[in-house]
C-alpha cells in the first residue's frame, strides 16, 4: 500500500515509524511531515527510510484530496484533529477515497466541548456535571455554583491548552476573561463548559472503530501540566507511560461497555457513524470511570509510547476501521513498560524561540531501547532545528517503569539546543503507584 500520512507532530512520526515498517506498506507520504519524518529512519529504527515529505497545508482539506489523487495513494490516515473538524474525511468519503478517521459531524465530539458534553448527557455517558456559558458573568457564576476548584473549558480547538484546573475565584475569573475577552484561543473560547472537578487518577484509553465496534489499545498515562510535580500550566503533553498499570482488564471491559458503546450507537442514532481512533480521556473517580474528554485521533505524546507496543501489523487494521469491517480484529502487544519524556523549547506553553540547531539525535537514538520522534522540528540545510514548543519525544522501554525511565532520561541527556527543557518526573507515579491528580493549579 502507499499511504498518505496528514500531519507533522510527534503522534504523526510515530505513526510513520511504525508503518513504514510494515510489510504490506511500499511508502509513506508525510503531509507535511517534520525533520524526523523527512531524515533517514537511521535516527529512529536504524533500517532504509520509506517515508517522503510533501509541503502541503495540512489544514487544506482540498489541498489533501488533490494530493492523494495526484500520488495515487491507496489509503489515507489523518494524524491531528484540525483537519478532521474541516470536514476532510467527508471530501475523501464523496471522492470514493479511503481515509481513516471521522466525518466533520462525529468530529464534533473534539471540536466543541458544548456538543460533546450534552452528547453525553442525551446518552447517559458518565461525565461530569457541566454548564455551557455564553457570557463572563453567566461563567463566573457557574464557576461559583459549583464551588472550587471548577474546571475551565474553551468549546472549539486549543490545542490541548483550552483547560483551566481554577482553585479559586480569582484565578477562574481570570480564565474566563482570558478565554472570553481577550481571546487566547480566539474563536474557540468564545463559548464556555464550566465543569465540576473530578478527582482521581487521568487515564487515556483509545479504541479503534469502524462505526458500529471496537478493538482497545493498552491506556496510557499523560502528564498535562508543565512542571515537575504537576505544576503549572496545562500543555498539550510533557511526557506519557503506558500501559497505565491502574487499567486492568475487567476496567477496560467496563469503559467500553459504558462509554464507548453508547458513543457509536449515539451517533448513529444523530445519523452519522464513527470511523477512525476515539480517545476517551478518563478520570477514575470512586463512583467509577467518567469521561473527561474525547478527542477523535491519537494522543500526543500518548502514541508515542503506545504505537511502539502494538506487534500487529497497524495499516491493515485501520484500512478494515475505515472501511466499516472490524469483525474478529485482534492486536498484538508489547507489554513492557514504554516512557515518553517530552523535550520542549523552553518558555512553552508561552512564548519561545525556535531555530535552534539540535544536537545529539543520532547519539541518542543509538542507545539501547530508545526511539526518537520528532514533534516541533524542521530542516534548515539538512540539519534539525527546532519549529515549536514541543520538539521531541524521547520513548524508552524495557522490562521495568524503572528500565524505561533510565533509558529515556539517558538518550535525553545525549540531545541538547539552547533553551531546551524537560520534566525530570516523566513515569515516577508509575513506579509509585500514584497518577497525575486534578485540582492542583499551583503555578
Amino acid at each position: 500500500m502507499r499511504l498518505l500520512l496528514v500531519g507533522s507532530g510527534g503522534r504523526e512520526h510515530a505513526l510513520a515509524w511504525k508503518l513504514s515498517e510494515e510489510g504490506c506498506v511500499e511508502e509513506v507520504i508525510c503531509a507535511p511531515g517534520n525533520a524526523g519524518m523527512a531524515m533517514a529512519t537511521s535516527e529512529t529504527s536504524g533500517s532504509r527510510s520509506r517515508t517522503r515529505c510533501v509541503k502541503v497545508d495540512s489544514g487544506d482539506p482540498a489541498a489533501l484530496l488533490a494530493l492523494a489523487a495526484r500520488e495515487a495513494v491507496d489509503f489515507t490516515i489523518v494524524g491531528p484533529e484540525l483537519p478532521l473538524s474541516l470536514g476532510v474525511a467527508d471530501r475523501f468519503a464523496d471522492a470514493g477515497r479511503p481515509l481513516f478517521g471521522p466525518l466533520q459531524a462525529a468530529a464534533r465530539l473534539e471540536s466543541s466541548k458544548v456538543f460533546s458534553k450534552e452528547f453525553m448527557a442525551r446518552h447517559r455517558i458518565p461525565t461530569a456535571q457541566f454548564r455551557v456559558c455564553r457570557t463572563t458573568d453567566d461563567a463566573i457564576g457557574a464557576c461559583e455554583a459549583f464551588g472550587f476548584p471548577v474546571v475551565v473549558k474553551a468549546d472549539g480547538l486549543a490545542a490541548g491548552k483550552g483547560v483551566t484546573v481554577a482553585s479559586d475565584r480569582s484565578s477562574a475569573e481570570t480564565a474566563v476573561h482570558e478565554a472570553m475577552v481577550d481571546r487566547r484561543f480566539g474563536d474557540a473560547g468564545a463559548v464556555l463548559v464550566i465543569e465540576e472537578c473530578l478527582v482521581g487518577p487521568e487515564v487515556s484509553f483509545f479504541v479503534v472503530c469502524d462505526g458500529r465496534q471496537g478493538v482497545a489499545l493498552p491506556a496510557a498515562q499523560d502528564h498535562k501540566r508543565v512542571f515537575d510535580g504537576d505544576r503549572g500550566p496545562n500543555t498539550g503533553g510533557m511526557g506519557a507511560f503506558a500501559p497505565s498499570p491502574l487499567f486492568s482488564e475487567s476496567l477496560a471491559d467496563r469503559v467500553m461497555r459504558e462509554v464507548v458503546t453508547p458513543v457509536l450507537k449515539g451517533l448513529r442514532a444523530e445519523g452519522t457513524e464513527y470511523r477512525g481512533v476515539l480517545y476517551v480521556g478518563l478520570m477514575l473517580t470512586p463512583a467509577g470511570p467518567q469521561v473527561i474528554e474525547f478527542n477523535v485521533r491519537f494522543g500526543d505524546p500518548e502514541a508515542q509510547v503506545v504505537l511502539p507496543m502494538v506487534q500487529t501489523e497497524l495499516a491493515p487494521i485501520l484500512l478494515a476501521a475505515a472501511r466499516g469491517d472490524l469483525h474478529g480484529t485482534t492486536w498484538r502487544v508489547n507489554t513492557d513498560p514504554h516512557v515518553g519524556v517530552v523535550v520542549a523549547s523552553s518558555g512553552y506553553p508561552g512564548a519561545y524561540e525556535t531555530g535552534f540547531p539540535i544536537e545529539g539525535l543520532a547519539e541518542a537514538a543509538a542507545l539501547p531501547q530508545v526511539i526518537v520522534f520528532h514533534a516541533g522540528s524542521t530542516l534548515r540545510d539538512g540539519v534539525a532545528v527546532t519549529s515549536a514548543g514541543r520538539v521531541l519525544t524521547v520513548v524508552g522501554r524495557g522490562p521495568t517503569f524503572l528500565d524505561s525511565i533510565d533509558a529515556a532520561y539517558m538518550a535525553v541527556e545525549q540531545i541538547s539546543f539552547p533553551n531546551k527543557y524537560h520534566r525530570t518526573d516523566i513515569g515516577q507515579k508509575a513506579l509509585a503507584g500514584q497518577t497525575v491528580m486534578t485540582g492542583d493549579d499551583d503555578a
